[in-house]
């Protein structure tokens, strides 16, 4: 429900809450100093710089930058600050969808990336986007930017910190290891005051692992926002069938019946990586991803050229389910890895094939974790079909800064009555497992 009028009665004279601590030049850098000793002045440079206040993790002295392109930060130097392995957080995987026009100008993601240095040494990275719509982000505010539409303000733009078109949830900011709150705080703050200073209506973070999304709601101030998703769990299971014995009989009954429909009509089923994968291959699989989006009334946000990028960079953190009729493909199952869990993303399909869905996109990814050790599977948004095959409810996160203090707090008041109904529609689906009692 969004913010009713009543709520927001009268606020159109309020004034946004003002930041401070952040200083602006108009060459794209962003000068951000501890709020505990304020800013100082470099005289050899003509810029302000941080000074560490007494939060012994944050050490050194900071410049952040906004760049319009993820080119403009080394590589080497991004990727370094990574030890997660999440692919979407990869340099190569960010900059693509840059280079072949998925974001950018015209499409309504305009990149403002933060990057604080130290010495000319990346140490800390925000990717960061200017919306000028919502979609693409799988975290519906749609009602919002109707309740600031009937007040006559505008909700777009916005900034958006996000990995564009992906519902995943994982670190959103670098670096992943250490401790680096202090820098992360540092970076959602300049966010903030660039919002506020751009005179934008809010600020979001979509789908942050829980660390993230609980340390920095209680550290900057974010509303906290709750969804559900569904996710496998790997218990130590020795193969596919050891993972069947979970199940009650009439569950395990069913996905048995699922797998042989695919071996009965005589599908061939193969498994191919990033680095497998040639302009040839993709142009026999691109279309059919394609057509799931098609079918929806959609056209696809990733085009072939994005895939055909970052195919070679990425090599066995991509990898494609793919079933064959002879020598026709007419299926495929496109998936993402790291070191821990399998994220599942597209799927299309050519013909009418008996539960082929449920074989690519769900029983390959649990059986490839299985054998690769993997301990989590995400197989990507909705569905609820998904929990009679071992997938069991999981909750995601994002953060949110509305600028309106008066439509903030009605926002606010709707997030807090959501977040119950979650948590309930969550216990709800868990209690629909389809394991024996105990098992799961």
């Amino acid at each position: 429900m969004p913010p009713t009028d009543q709520a927001v009665a009268g606020i159109r004279q309020q004034s946004n809450p003002a930041f401070i601590g952040f200083g602006f030049l108009g060459n794209g850098d962003v000068h951000a100093w501890n709020s505990w000793n304020g800013p100082a002045f470099d005289p050899d440079r003509g810029t302000m710089k941080i000074i560490p206040g007494p939060c012994k993790s944050l050490s050194m002295s900071l410049h952040v930058r906004v760049h319009a392109r993820l080119d403009e930060i080394d590589a080497a130097q991004w990727n370094a600050l990574d030890a997660s392995g999440y692919p979407f957080l990869r340099h190569e995987y960010l900059s693509a969808l840059e280079q072949t026009g998925c974001v950018g100008n015209g499409t309504g993601w305009q990149p403002c990336h933060l990057a604080a240095y130290d010495n000319g040494q990346l140490c800390a990275a925000l990717p960061l986007y200017q919306k000028a719509h919502s979609l693409g982000e799988f975290v519906f505010d749609f009602s919002w930017a109707d309740a600031y539409d009937r007040l006559g303000l505008a909700y777009y733009p916005k900034l958006v910190a996000a990995i564009p078109f992906t519902p995943v949830a994982g670190p959103r900011a670098l670096p992943t290891t250490g401790h680096p709150e202090d820098a992360h705080r540092l970076l959602v703050q300049t966010a903030l005051a660039s919002m506020e200073r751009a005179d934008l209506s809010s600020f979001h973070c979509l789908f942050p692992d829980k660390t993230q999304a609980d340390h920095w709601s209680r550290e900057t101030g974010l509303l906290l926002r709750k969804a559900c998703q569904f996710r496998w769990h790997n218990q130590g299971f020795a193969d596919f069938d050891d993972h069947l014995s979970m199940f009650s009989a009439d569950k395990r009954k069913k996905i048995r019946r699922e797998r042989r429909r695919v071996r009965d009509a005589g599908l061939r089923l193969e498994t191919w990586l990033g680095g497998d994968m040639t302009p040839d291959r993709w142009q026999a699989v691109y279309p059919l991803l394609a057509d799931t989006f098609y079918r929806h009334g959609h056209h696809p946000y990733l085009s072939q050229a994005f895939f055909e990028r970052i195919s070679p960079a990425l090599g066995e953190q991509m990898l494609l389910f793919v079933a064959f009729d002879d020598q026709t493909l007419v299926g495929a199952a496109l998936a993402f890895r790291d070191a821990h869990t399998l994220y599942g993303r597209y799927w299309g399909t050519r013909g009418n094939w008996d539960s082929l869905h449920f074989e690519l996109c769900y029983h390959c990814g649990i059986d490839y974790c299985i054998r690769h050790g993997l301990t989590d599977y995400d197989p990507g948004t909705q569905g609820e079909h998904k929990l009679a095959r071992g997938f069991l409810p999981s909750l995601t996160y994002s953060l949110h800064a509305i600028a309106h203090p008066a439509l903030r707090q009605a926002i606010a008041d709707f997030l807090t009555q959501e977040s119950n109904w979650v948590d309930r529609y969550a216990a709800r689906m868990d209690a629909h497992s389809p394991f024996k009692t105990n098992s799961a």
